[in-house]
């Protein structure tokens, strides 16, 4: 991969842990994903902040939320911002996921969106959501992320959960209107691919799987022709309101704004507001790419389709062919980031999740393997809202792995916010209500670690 952009200045920390570290980083490289080794040239950017700037609007975080903020903000509303990142352009959630857009946003169905919200705001939620996935098209349009388009694939891990996946089908096709159908196993493994236990699939018609970082470089380049300015190795590591402004200190100069955007997602440190401390959980995620599939492989296997898929667990499993017939699949990693190199949890990917689904692929080489954090909110469900009315601020997070797909029109919907125009934001509880925190928020790793072993039981023997 070529550099046009800013050279990293520190290594890559795998231990990397933000809620322990309140160092966010200062021009950290990227991670060894298999999205940074098949990129392509990194585009150009500002560079680092070298001296106190006055700015309409500050951006926080480069990734695709941060980079859709500013390209609607200078689309639609005609507000050039800065976008301040710590580390690398995109260093973050958005070169470390696994490019599935999927039409959902947060972790619950629609039928648990009925259960806690009721029909109407359902129902609101659902349009807010498709709207997305259309912006989401359009944005995609003209820049070389190699889309694979045609839906989505959501398998049953075992037979019990097919009544709940055909009911949740039903509801999708003639409550929402989104026409969903089921398929049983014996269809799944002739036309689509052989999945060892896989029990029946929902194929849903929304879904596309893209190359996060190409994506995300387009966004680069869309963003600077736009006006927007973009400034990695600026991390904000103070931040006070001051005479009717917010003053970001960088390392580099103080960066002076009427506004500020925050879209640090799963890496937002502690300190930097109170208005988004323990307002989520930051979830590690490990994911791999083996190297390309045989033409025998790809036969015993079944593969016909190149469709983004994931599994009915609760610690799901996400996975897809790839354009270059690599098979990539991730699902949960470690607790802490001290213990994120361990490689037990790179062994249960592998022996739990690919060589169980695709047992002709047991030896196969791994040519890449990462994790990343996952933005997670208590309740589930992201938000991108303006916490006070007197703070020109706006935080959009919380995605819980479904952020790909709806994470720019987070940033469209933030761009409306910040420019005035709330009423262009539709009145759900995403958008009017706060991330809430959690009442025991220092003992969370403690439950975290009590629920993945609940979870684990409840997948294959409940």
């Amino acid at each position: 991969m070529a550099d046009k952009g800013t050279a990293a200045l520190m290594p890559y920390d795998p231990a990397y842990d933000p809620l322990v570290m309140d160092d966010p980083g200062h021009g950290k490289d990227y991670a060894p994903t298999y999205w940074v080794a098949t990129a392509g040239d990194t585009p150009e950017d500002d560079g680092p902040v070298t001296k106190s700037i006055d700015v309409d609007v500050a951006v926080i975080g480069s990734g695709f939320t941060g980079l859709s903020t500013a390209i609607h903000l200078a689309k639609d509303h005609g507000i050039k911002a800065v976008v301040l990142e710590a580390n690398r352009a995109v260093w973050g959630c958005t070169s470390r996921n696994g490019g599935q857009a999927q039409n959902a946003s947060g972790r619950l169905s629609r039928s648990q969106w009925i259960k806690r919200w009721g029909l109407d705001v359902a129902k609101g939620m659902h349009a807010e959501i498709e709207e997305g996935f259309d912006v989401f098209r359009d944005m995609i349009e003209g820049i070389d992320c190699l889309p694979q388009r045609g839906g989505h694939i959501y398998v049953a891990h075992k037979s019990s959960v097919m009544s709940r996946l055909t009911t949740e089908a039903e509801l999708l096709t003639n409550t929402f209107g989104y026409p969903c159908k089921i398929i049983g196993a014996e269809q799944l493994r002739s036309e689509y691919f052989n999945e060892n236990d896989a029990a029946g699939a929902m194929i849903e018609p929304s879904g596309i799987g893209i190359h996060p970082l190409r994506l995300a470089f387009g966004y680069i380049d869309r963003a600077r022709k736009l006006g927007a300015r973009i400034h990695p190795a600026s991390p904000v590591i103070h931040w006070e309101p001051r005479y009717g402004k917010h003053h970001l200190r960088t390392p580099g100069g103080w960066v002076k704004a009427d506004a500020v955007a925050v879209a640090t997602g799963g890496y937002t440190s502690s300190p930097l507001n109170p208005l988004v401390r323990k307002r989520y959980m930051p979830v590690l995620s490990n994911s791999l790419v083996t190297r390309p599939l045989t033409d025998e492989e790809l036969e015993k296997c079944g593969f016909k389709t190149h469709l983004v898929i994931t599994d009915t667990r609760v610690l799901r499993h996400y996975y897809r062919l790839m354009p270059d017939n690599r098979l990539q699949i991730g699902s949960r990693s470690a607790i802490t980031g001290a213990d994120a190199d361990n490689p037990k949890h790179l062994d249960l990917l592998i022996n739990d999740g690919l060589h169980r689904k695709f047992p002709a692929l047991k030896g196969i080489d791994i040519d890449y393997d990462w994790w990343g954090w996952v933005d997670v909110s208590h309740d589930m469900m992201p938000r991108i809202f303006r916490p006070h009315p007197r703070q020109n601020i706006t935080y959009a997070f919380g995605y819980g792995g479904n952020g790909v797909m709806y994470s720019t029109q987070a940033g469209r919907r933030m761009a409306q916010i910040v420019a005035g125009k709330e009423n262009e934001v539709p009145d759900l509880p995403i958008f009017n209500s706060p991330l809430p925190t959690h009442p025991l928020a220092p003992f969370r790793r403690l439950g975290q670690r009590l629920l993945y072993r609940w979870y684990a039981f409840s997948d294959d023997h409940l």
